[in-house]
């Protein structure tokens, strides 16, 4: 059973690499970083950056950013977006 796995998983570790060596960073907004605002707006447009992203040179998430703040703003957009995080869960 390991056997039929450990070829997968090589693909993907390497495949992962890959793209992170891919990834590019931009420093134009390195004096006046994304704040929360920001944040909640790249987390709420998540779904449409991603798709972007993909036929674009177009980044997901600002760095250098403002750092938690960003984050927790960016966290909150993405659950506003899909839905909370909890919507169907029941007792």
């Amino acid at each position: 059973m390991m056997r039929k796995r450990l070829p997968l998983l090589i693909v993907l570790v390497l495949a992962a690499l890959v793209f992170t060596g891919c990834a590019t960073q931009s420093f134009e907004n390195i004096g006046n970083p994304p704040g929360f605002l920001k944040g909640l707006l790249h987390g709420f447009i998540l779904l449409f950056s991603f798709i972007a992203s993909l036929f674009t040179d177009y980044e997901i998430y600002a760095f250098p950013n403002a750092g938690g703040w960003y984050n927790f703003g960016y966290l909150l957009g993405v659950m506003l977006f899909f839905g909370g995080g909890g919507a169907k869960a029941r007792c």
